[in-house]
């Protein structure tokens, strides 16, 4: 009886796949699309694609890359999109992630809207300098229990131009049944290095592509990625600045300090790092030779589960109790936040409470 539902199954199964591959090739071939017009930004690159794919895979084709960490999925909503005309009804892969104000202004998931006829799109400027590369890992260094760091030498393109704070997107390769997908990653390396990418990377329990970079991805193994996105960075103001960020989310506040090292910005500047215990805390003897150095900088780790009787002397409690005690008054300040949206979430409550304006807080949730 077991044999024979398993069979039953498993034939299912297999109509399905069929099915499946069916309906593709009867889009592809048997509704042939032809040659399809993609209007960006009203005129100002006009792309001719081949039509019956998605949006994201017809731009990537022409090298125009929009954020996307699902693969394709409609999971992640990083691939948000103005379609003005041509894009057809919101699917119900779609629904969960435009608001009702989105759907109005005709925002899409590029990765969802199929190439069936001209197309009219906005696309944010910065994402036309959007470049993929090929690389090296010329590093592969422990920093805790769960965080590497990585050190990539550009092969082609041979330099990438980004501002500190923006991230990049590693491809990941497919193993041991795990399919090939692309996550964001921050840069943590300086502008001034522009031959060579570094990033830190959290193993995330079951994520496909931080375990691939942990398992996998060795010392002289080739690896690709695109870049660079996002608009978080420093702003051009004078006023003094407070970064809160703990374990990999450490990666572009670690860029923006050097990077206004390296361009003599003297901004008086407070890093607060949160984490569990001793063990979670790395790059302690860089923070304290740049404190040393720039005497506008001050680093401040605090842990929120060290024991009672161990060596640490420094701060302790969560990220967010430490920064009110540190700064009662916040009014005058700029913050950069990275981490978790729970962290982020936190920080912001505690910052506007003490007096920050909430325009003068710039964040990058991952």
């Amino acid at each position: 009886m077991l044999t024979a539902i398993v069979i039953s199954v498993g034939f299912l199964l297999a109509c399905s796949l069929i099915l499946a591959g069916l309906l593709v090739l009867a889009e592809k071939i048997i509704l042939n699309y032809d040659t399809c017009r993609l209007d960006i930004n009203d005129g100002r690159k006009v792309l001719e694609v081949e039509g019956g794919s998605s949006l994201l895979n017809s731009l990537a084709e022409k090298n125009i890359f929009i954020p996307s960490a699902c693969g394709g999925r409609g999971s992640c909503a990083y691939c948000k999109l103005k379609v003005t005309s041509g894009a057809g009804p919101v699917s119900p892969v779609e629904e969960p992630s435009l608001s009702p104000e989105e759907r109005a202004s005709n925002i899409r998931l590029a990765c969802m809207v199929k190439v069936r006829r001209d197309l009219q799109i906005e696309i944010p400027e910065d994402l036309f300098s959007v470049r993929r590369f090929k690389a090296r890992v010329a590093r592969k260094k422990p920093l805790t229990h769960d965080i590497v760091e990585l050190r990539l030498d550009l092969l082609e393109p041979a330099a990438i131009e980004f501002e500190a704070g923006q991230y990049i997107q590693l491809e990941s390769a497919e193993y041991k049944g795990r399919e090939a997908v692309m996550r964001g990653y921050s840069i943590s390396s300086r502008p001034a290095d522009n031959q060579h990418v570094e990033l830190i990377i959290r193993l995330v329990p079951d994520g496909i592509c931080s375990t691939w970079v942990f398992e996998h991805l060795n010392v002289g193994d080739n690896a690709t990625f695109s870049g660079p996105y996002g608009l978080f960075h420093l702003s051009d103001t004078q006023a003094p600045i407070i970064c809160i960020a703990g374990g990999s989310g450490m990666a572009p506040i670690w860029s923006i300090v050097r990077d206004m090292k390296d361009k003599g910005i003297t901004r008086p500047t407070t890093y607060f790092f949160g984490a569990l215990t001793q063990k979670d805390l790395f790059f302690l003897d860089e923070f304290r030779q740049l404190e040393n150095e720039c005497p506008w900088f001050k680093f401040v780790p605090a842990l929120s589960k060290e024991p009672q009787d161990s060596t640490w002397t420094g701060e302790r409690g969560l990220i967010t109790d430490v920064v009110a005690r540190h700064f009662p008054d916040t009014s005058q300040h700029e913050a950069y936040l990275c981490g978790s949206g729970g962290m982020i979430d936190a920080a912001i409550a505690v910052l506007v409470k003490n007096g920050m304006p909430e325009d003068n807080i710039f964040y990058d949730k991952f």
